[in-house]
């Protein structure tokens, strides 16, 4: 531990040049208190992000201990959208705690201990995957893929990383932030910790000033964005990148047919719907029409943040279940005519499979299915990300 702490020896004075000279950072707007204002807004916004990540995360790729629940229909709509949300507002947030504190960078001298040398290196991890993060989320609501890896999970890993180094941030900064949010704050200090700073000339900007400027850009991010997947903002909805209203039978559509590569095998009219179980059979297009149908009104909610409420109608999946001697227990897989893709099919376990609210779609919002939202039939369940209703259903399978 001594070896630790134990204080190095100073760099010459003549090196201490440029933005490393005393003084070379006079604003207040540098100053401890601030940086510790910002990054508690910072830290509320990065944690609610980072669990309700991790819902999204844990339902696409559910562990065998986890069943997530099929009620209330709007929980993943809400957790989603909040996600979305909250990763947005970090953004000012962000960039205003990064223009606070970069003057540490230039502190003197650079390394006291070998101590504070661990410590300044946690920050690498910490700004490297707050910057990643944020930068390919919003690339990912955007759907602008330009990177060579599979988003989800390297989005998941790198959330840990980025939180692991944001609590070692927070153990290191522990008194640090007690004293300037704590009733014992110290005020006038400079990033360094001096209490001498040269005061800024009159006219610059207050710490409040900023502080209302940065809540304000996120505020105004939220309210223009949020339309996406909330109802009653639909008219501010002036920066998401989707409408849920717009496209095909008034609701979004990710991944066209065409792009699925089932076009042909979607409008054939020897289609078969297989559903194998203890007792299995398998339907023709007719066959399907004619199953008894039943309505279900329920948002679909894509990974992107967008929701959007629709009316389906189909058979009843548990219906079909049923009449294939599947037990009540069971899980099933629903397959997609769509033959390659990490999403073309999806399991669907008893909570879900066995709700009344969950169909093999046939029609949507009034008229038959359009091909690019699943013809001729599709899974639509409460509470499940958009990208496990598996769309161009043509076999159900008992697992």
């Amino acid at each position: 531990m001594r070896v630790l702490t134990r204080r190095l020896p100073s760099p010459p004075e003549v090196l201490r040049r440029g933005p490393l000279r005393a003084g070379a950072f006079p604003s207040r707007l540098h100053e401890p208190r601030l940086a510790a204002l910002l990054g508690s807004w910072l830290g509320i916004a990065f944690a609610v992000c980072f669990l309700t990540g991790l819902v999204s995360h844990f339902m696409q790729h559910p562990p065998g201990w986890l069943v997530w629940p099929a009620r209330p229909v709007w929980l993943y709509r809400l957790t989603q959208g909040l996600h979305v949300a909250t990763g947005l507002a970090s953004i000012p947030l962000l960039l205003a705690k990064l223009w606070t504190v970069y003057p540490r960078l230039w502190q003197w001298p650079p390394v006291r201990s070998a101590a504070h040398a661990l410590e300044r290196l946690t920050i690498v991890p910490l700004v490297a995957g707050s910057l990643f993060q944020l930068a390919t989320g919003v690339a990912n609501i955007a759907q602008w893929y330009r990177f060579r890896f599979f988003f989800t999970v390297t989005h998941y890993w790198v959330a840990w990383i980025t939180v692991g180094a944001l609590l070692v941030h927070l153990a290191a900064k522990a008194t640090v932030v007690r004293a300037n949010l704590g009733t014992g704050r110290v005020g006038g200090a400079d990033p360094t910790g001096r209490r001498d700073a040269p005061r800024p000339p009159d006219g610059g900007l207050s710490r409040r000033g900023l502080g209302i400027a940065v809540g304000t850009a996120a505020g105004v991010i939220t309210l223009t964005s949020a339309g996406q997947s909330v109802p009653w903002l639909a008219r501010l909805d002036l920066l998401a990148p989707r409408r849920p209203d717009v496209g095909p039978q008034r609701l979004p559509v990710n991944r066209t047919a065409v792009a699925a590569g089932v076009v042909a095998l979607a409008r054939d009219l020897g289609y078969r719907l297989e559903i194998v179980g203890p007792r299995p059979f398998a339907l023709g297009l007719d066959e399907l029409r004619a199953l008894e149908e039943h309505t279900a009104r329920l948002p679909i909610t894509c990974v992107e943040g967008w929701a959007a409420d629709a009316t389906w109608r189909g058979p009843r999946l548990r219906d079909l279940l049923d009449a294939a001697g599947i037990p009540p227990g069971a899980t099933v897989r629903v397959e997609s005519l769509e033959t390659r893709g990490g999403y073309r099919s999806s399991e669907v376990a008893p909570p879900h499979a066995r709700d009344p609210l969950t169909l093999l779609a046939t029609g949507l919002n009034g008229a038959d299915l359009d091909i690019d939202h699943g013809y001729p039939a599709r899974l639509i369940a409460p509470n499940r990300p958009g990208v496990l209703q598996t769309k161009w259903v043509h076999r159900v399978v008992m697992l």
